[in-house]
């Protein structure tokens, strides 16, 4: 299959997509692991996502090379490792200092970047990096931390920011993942079911016991899973791991939006700021950059002329 063509509008509304579907996904996933087993949520969500996109698309899977299923693979296990290590640790962490350590991620994906991969960034998305981790500072610390802060706990979430960098980078620069999209979400969705599985096997699974919390589950399995990994596979094709990691970062933003329109918390200052700053981090990432270097120079933009003869 052909590489398509960068469509960065295109991939900038599906990582917005993104971000919304995992900013509503994370209170939901908090107030639904007090029920049930974190390993048996995790397995039935993402095998329940696999499931779906297996029913939409019967022969994803079929003729792929070997490459294809080692780089799903290696994503499933990558963000499956990391979503289960952050998910055990919101047991013995305040939510606003697990969503501000895993948010680190924007900052840890340029570092891993330039140092794994030699892949620069340039001080325009180095901006857009530092008003995003104010962002969410903003939306997180500034909001307060309720409850003790368990050091084994922040170690782990700080284990998921690095291993979902590490995700982000893969995934953007891997052409398996670029040509094969659909296939990949599959694969490594269905890994990470595989192995949430395993874990929760010993004591069984656990299913939701109320229509509420089947509704919980549903979203979490179709909208943030299935929905929201597809998205996001496909979003990439177009965008640049960091730009991705920018955007992705706007997670806060749904969370608090969330927060407000279901439980009517009220909009601080810090939701101000934090919406705010995020705004601006965002549009640094999606002027074009002719655009920006044109405006900064206090002129139209223009196409270079061209050689004669």
């Amino acid at each position: 299959m052909a590489v398509v063509a960068p469509r960065p509008v295109l991939g900038i509304v599906l990582l917005i997509f993104v971000s919304a579907a995992w900013g509503s996904a994370f209170p939901l996933m908090k107030d639904l692991i007090v029920r049930m087993p974190v390993a048996d949520l995790l397995a039935e969500r993402y095998g329940i996502a696999t499931l779906v996109l297996l029913a939409l698309r019967p022969k994803s899977l079929r003729g792929l090379s070997e490459s294809t299923w080692l780089t799903g693979i290696l994503l499933g296990l990558l963000f499956g490792v990391g979503q289960t290590a952050q998910a055990v640790s919101l047991h013995d962490l305040p939510s606003s200092v697990s969503g501000f350590t895993v948010g680190s991620y924007v900052v840890i994906t340029p570092v891993l970047g330039l140092f794994l991969l030699g892949a620069r960034t340039s001080v325009r998305v180095w901006a857009a990096v530092a008003l995003a981790m104010a962002a969410m500072t903003a939306f997180t610390l500034m909001r307060g931390a309720e409850g003790d802060i368990a050091l084994p706990a922040l170690a782990a979430t700080l284990l998921s920011a690095v291993l979902y960098a590490v995700h982000t980078l893969v995934l953007g620069n891997s052409a398996e993942a670029r040509q094969n999209a659909y296939a990949v979400t599959v694969i490594q969705l269905g890994t990470i079911a595989v192995m949430t599985g395993v874990l929760a096997a010993p004591d069984g699974l656990t299913p939701p016991s109320t229509p509420g919390d089947w509704a919980i589950l549903g979203h979490l399995s179709i909208v943030a899973c299935a929905l929201g990994f597809l998205a996001r596979s496909w979003g990439q094709v177009h965008v640049s791991p960091v730009s991705a990691a920018v955007i992705l970062s706007a997670q806060p933003l749904w969370v608090t939006a969330l927060a407000v329109a279901l439980y009517g918390e009220p909009l601080t200052t810090g939701v101000y700021l934090g919406g705010g700053l995020i705004a601006l981090a965002m549009l640094l990432v999606v002027l074009p950059k002719g655009l920006f270097s044109s405006v900064r120079r206090g002129r139209d933009p223009v196409p270079p002329p061209r050689p004669s003869g």
